[in-house]
């Protein structure tokens, strides 16, 4: 590894998630000093907010980032306190220069530098920025008509640690993209009395793993394959390895897999929830639309009333303050470019882990942090060869 050079002003990474910590790794291997800057007290601030049960859904091996193995005593599929722990790790062994509890909160272009304004009435000056925020940053909880009434518990699936809470409570689930499920079925494991789980589109699901073969390994080999091929390809697999539930309240979708995905959408990964509607223990209802009198009013019209309303219902980007002046940002709030590429009318400014690619996150972020570093390195020969 080579040492870098302190005499030139840093790269400022924002965020000490495993994004900006793989992107800190690869500089530093560049011989560029890079600072990642976390709001929070510690690294994989996202990771330890998690609910308790998590474990990823991308293999082991597939995951680790740059310069480290996750160890083998992790098993196939790593739970979120051993995430934790390797990114800790990753930062000691990497020996990463992270400031905690310092906010960016506005970076600005000055000539061929940034300026970046933090906590405290810091102004930051760096040669280049890495934003590494994370997907899941700001929860996005519905402002439903009503909800104001509900008598019971509301509350944002970030929110969630575990079942212990809703024991012997009736409790209905919001959305069911990987977390919602994962988190009803968590519930009905962990005694809650009724659980249903609120359904919008129907989503497509895969097995983890089939016959030791991971779904993670069939995104990456399908990943540049064309969309009508691979649509086909999932609604045939998908059939076959997923029994009608339609006789349950969840049919099967009428749009194809990977045109889902290039919409935004991942496919929800089997950890036991194919089994816990079978037996009706998850039971899907339709998406929710208000709420009257302290009860959940469906889109079907019906009502309910449980006792918890949890909401698996995503997260913004909140990337507007910090970046939405700089017109870098498309109409949904999230970075126009990403990866080693850097937005035509804000050179220098680069951005990670803004994507959710079914060929698993970790990973990419982990091959994104290499070609960011390269980039960056590029450019800093560049323009010493002009100066």
């Amino acid at each position: 590894m080579t040492e870098p050079t302190h005499g030139a002003a840093p790269v400022y990474v924002i965020g000490g998630g495993p994004g900006g910590l793989a992107v800190a790794a690869a500089l530093r291997a560049q011989g560029i000093r890079a600072v990642v800057l976390e709001k929070s007290d510690a690294v994989g601030a996202s990771w330890r907010r998690h609910y308790d049960r998590l474990h990823l859904h991308t293999t082991r091996r597939l995951s680790a980032l740059p310069g480290l193995r996750m160890p083998r005593s992790f098993g196939r599929w790593v739970s979120r306190d051993d995430v934790v722990r390797y990114l800790e790790k990753y930062a000691e062994v990497h020996e990463l220069e992270i400031v905690t509890g310092v906010e960016v909160s506005r970076i600005e272009a000055a000539g061929d530098e940034w300026v970046l304004h933090a906590t405290g009435g810091r102004r930051l000056t760096g040669r280049a920025v890495v934003v590494a925020t994370g997907f899941n940053h700001t929860p996005r909880l519905p402002d439903w008509p009503g909800a104001d009434s509900f008598g019971g518990r509301l509350l944002h699936a970030s929110a969630y640690r575990g079942p212990a809470p809703y024991a012997g409570q009736d409790v209905l689930v919001v959305g069911v993209g990987n977390t919602g499920a994962e988190i009803a079925v968590d519930l009905v494991e962990g005694g809650a009395a009724r659980v249903r789980l609120a359904i919008r589109t129907a989503p497509h699901i895969v097995r983890r793993s089939t016959a030791g073969w991971p779904a993670q390994a069939t995104g990456i080999l399908v990943r540049r394959l064309p969309v009508r091929l691979v649509d086909a390809a999932g609604g045939l697999l998908g059939r076959l390895s997923v029994p009608d539930l339609s006789g349950r309240g969840l049919p099967r979708p009428d749009t194809g897999l990977y045109s889902r995905v290039r919409e935004g959408a991942i496919p929800v990964q089997d950890v036991g929830l194919i089994d816990a509607v079978k037996r009706g223990r998850v039971e899907p209802v339709a998406a929710v639309a208000s709420f009257d009198d302290g009860k959940v009013v469906l889109a079907d019209g019906s009502t309910i009333a449980p006792d918890a309303v949890i909401a698996a219902t995503g997260y913004h980007r909140a990337l507007e303050g910090l970046v939405g002046h700089l017109g870098v940002l498309d109409d949904r709030g999230r970075p126009a470019v990403h990866g080693a590429r850097t937005p035509p009318q804000a050179p220098g400014l680069y951005f990670t882990g803004f994507t959710n690619p079914i060929s698993g996150m970790l990973r990419e972020l982990a091959i994104d942090s290499r070609k960011i570093a390269k980039a960056i390195a590029a450019a800093g020969t560049a323009a010493a060869r002009r100066s």
